[in-house]
């Protein structure tokens, strides 16, 4: 029987009706493998991923290899996303088999759980093929079994074996890595390498980094041309907003079209970051329409931001069909702007590249097009008549089938966009977004956190409340913990609200007792309590997310400025003192734990606004530094706070501090470390055109 139906997991709902036997992840699983002296196959995959659509069609709705499944083997679907501790070890081993990895994964493991071998995507006659000889491999060829699971244990387990380096990575080892990522830059369509191109958001936002120290011109071109190819390109959707997971070429034309809240929340920061220190207007129109799409698509009512869209859509068939929804052909808009002058239909059709030829080379059927501005790249800001237009172009694509949405709320997910909504919301003075970053931190601490303290990874509104009185469900990793210790963080730096400083230490805290090594230092992947794996690992690699360890260090670095808690510090450097003597080996593989390094390196800048002094708070809010930290409103325990007196700014580097300074001026002055020209506002110096009263305007 199939043992799905209960399960809440959309991805593992999509499998409940397949004639395959499936198990959830758990117990039950092994005891029936132990009991049949059979293999487990597992499978795994996500909700949004078109090729697990495909292999799911292929094989698993299939009568005959359904039947031959159920026959050999232990079948087991998991959700990647709300196990990525389970995923990433059966990844591990099958990377080190294949030499490549990747979804939907295919992995043959032991009855206690140990791989001896595995894939990705088969398609049918290939999978049939495939169970037999794994059938034929178990039953006569028990010691090449055993071969295989040892050797593979040891090969996945290495980062449980790490031993800490005698300093942190270098500046030595930080330059190098901003050099490869310049010789990988393609300098015409920006981005790294060659197809794919996914948006490696870290590996950017180190460039930029450069690029305020250095001043180059090279570090620059790169950040521009990265994001303005990237806004221009149909990764970005021009008529909705949000950003496709990635490219599958080299222009960033063709995407994969599936959405998931991490890359909005990724390149949301990225793209605000690069705005401020480079104010290229048109990117403010990128980090709004980002935004609201989430806002307006991805949001629970109760504020929990959801996971992902899928990238296929149904056509009139009810197949799934890849990029369906978010692609036109010619007719299609001239029959959503049938009342608009003709003029302006066919100026929006030239604006966004909509041809009777199409755009778009592996579209089905007809020739459709994905709107772009690659023609003009870098040309994004719209007239009202055609921000007219495109409201129009919005409401007619609503009325299509949409994609499938993954309704799963993540914890590691929720907090890295609840860190980016809050930044922009500070940035732009836009109370909407800060009042549904709020919304969401609550909900996050009501929903996902337990009276024990103890914080849950996924959490779904038709699930039933368990023991814990909760619907979330997995125990929280470590990556999760170190998201919403970001989140919260910046959170209390936008709203000025002393309790997210409180909330932060609690997970900084829970993360430490639970997660971290007193040995050799770094996270653990899993909770010391946790389900007991095949082999503990530790989440080292920056990846399509930041590493748990990465954004843990961080996390505590800035956390210890703002308490002046040196303990959080003294275990960051642990991290990163376990992390340097990996970078040599692959240094983009580290770009956050170097965005960490580079961090610690240059100090924090704690900055403190004592009372009721909005004009100051605006000043500190407009400017960017990687290396600041701000306290202001609410008044908590700390040296940022002692001693400060109301109506004054300090400006202070590791707690040594400038005179206190009570203008605009002075105060715009310590933070840039130079003059500035201050007219009647504060805009044209230190805001200028990225800054927004409104972005709804």
């Amino acid at each position: 029987m199939n043992r799905l139906g209960q399960e809440t997991s959309p991805y593992l709902r999509q499998h409940r009706d397949n004639p395959v036997h499936w198990f959830a992840w758990g117990d039950d699983a092994f005891a029936e493998a132990k009991a049949r002296n059979v293999p487990i196959l597992l499978s795994v995959g996500y909700s949004a991923c078109h090729w697990c659509h495909v292999m799911a069609h292929e094989c698993f709705e299939d009568a005959e290899v359904a039947e031959r499944m159920n026959e050999l083997f232990v079948n087991v679907k998991l959700d990647r996303e709300e196990r990525p501790d389970v995923d990433a070890i059966y990844m591990d081993a099958v990377q080190a088999m294949t030499g490549r990895g990747g979804w939907p994964m295919t992995v043959f493991l032991t009855p206690d759980g140990k791989p001896f071998y595995g894939g990705t995507y088969f398609p049918k006659d290939a999978f049939l093929k495939l169970l037999t000889a794994i059938d034929d491999v178990w039953v006569n060829k028990h010691d090449d079994v055993t071969k295989n699971t040892k050797q593979l244990i040891e090969a996945i387990d290495k980062t449980s074996k790490i031993e800490p380096a005698d300093d942190f990575p270098t500046v030595e080892q930080l330059n190098k890595t901003v050099q490869l990522l310049g010789r990988a830059h393609d300098p015409e369509w920006g981005g790294f390498g060659q197809a794919p191109k996914f948006p490696s958001t870290f590996n950017t936002e180190l460039i930029l980094r450069a690029y305020m120290s250095s001043g180059a011109e090279a570090a620059k071109d790169v950040v521009v041309t990265t994001l303005d190819a990237m806004a221009s390109g149909g990764i970005y959707d021009h008529i909705g907003g949000g950003f496709a997971r990635y490219s599958t070429d080299r222009e960033w034309h063709v995407p994969h079209f599936e959405k998931m809240l991490y890359d909005q929340a990724l390149i949301t920061k990225t793209f605000l970051h690069a705005l401020v220190v480079l104010r290229l207007p048109q990117w403010r129109q990128v980090v709004q329409e980002t935004i609201e799409y989430v806002l307006n698509t991805l949001t629970h009512a109760d504020g929990g931001f959801y996971s992902a869209e899928d990238a296929d859509s149904p056509d009139a068939d009810g197949n799934g069909v890849e990029g369906l929804f978010y692609t036109w052909t010619p007719d299609e808009v001239r029959g959503a702007l049938h009342d608009v002058k003709p003029e302006f239909v066919e100026e929006a059709l030239v604006w966004w590249d909509i041809t009777d030829d199409g755009n778009w080379p592996d579209g089905p059927g007809v020739r459709r097009s994905i709107p772009t501005r690659r023609h003009a790249r870098g040309q994004l800001e719209r007239s009202d008549a055609q921000n007219f237009i495109r409201q129009r172009l919005f409401q007619a694509r609503e009325q299509r089938p949409r994609p499938g949405l993954d309704d799963k709320v993540l914890l590691e997910w929720n907090g890295l966009f609840l860190g980016a909504i809050s930044e922009a919301g500070a940035v732009f003075g836009h109370q909407p977004w800060l009042d549904a970053a709020i919304k969401n931190a609550e909900f996050l601490c009501d929903e996902m956190r337990d009276d024990n303290g103890r914080w849950y990874r996924s959490w779904h509104a038709d699930a039933e409340p368990g023991a814990n009185g909760l619907k979330a469900r997995q125990m929280a990793l470590a990556a999760d913990h170190a998201a919403i210790l970001d989140g919260f963080t910046r959170l209390a730096e936008a709203t000025g609200k002393a309790r997210w400083i409180a909330e932060a230490q609690q997970v900084a805290d829970t993360m430490l007792d639970w997660f971290f090594d007193p040995s050799n230092g770094g996270l653990h992947t899993t909770a010391e309590d946790a389900e007991a794996l095949v082999v503990r690992q530790k989440d080292i690699n920056d990846t399509a997310t930041p590493s748990a360890n990465s954004l843990g260090a961080l996390g505590l670095y800035r956390l210890a400025a703002l308490t002046g808690e040196l303990r959080y510090a003294n275990q960051a450097d642990r991290i990163l003192q376990l992390i340097a003597g990996q970078v040599d080996d692959g240094p983009t593989m580290y770009a956050n734990a170097l965005i960490a390094t580079d961090f610690r390196r240059r100090g924090a800048t704690e900055v403190t606004i004592a009372g009721d002094r909005p004009d100051l708070v605006r000043v500190a809010q407009s400017i960017w530094r990687p290396d600041l930290v701000l306290a202001w409103g609410e008044r908590y325990d700390g040296p940022m706070w002692d001693g400060r007196n109301d109506g004054f700014a300090y400006v202070c580097k590791e707690h040594v501090c400038n005179a206190p300074v009570d203008t605009v001026q002075d105060f715009a002055e310590q933070l840039l470390g130079r003059p500035v020209t201050i007219r009647d506002t504060i805009t044209d110096e230190i805001t200028d055109a990225h800054r927004a009263s409104d972005p709804g305007e």
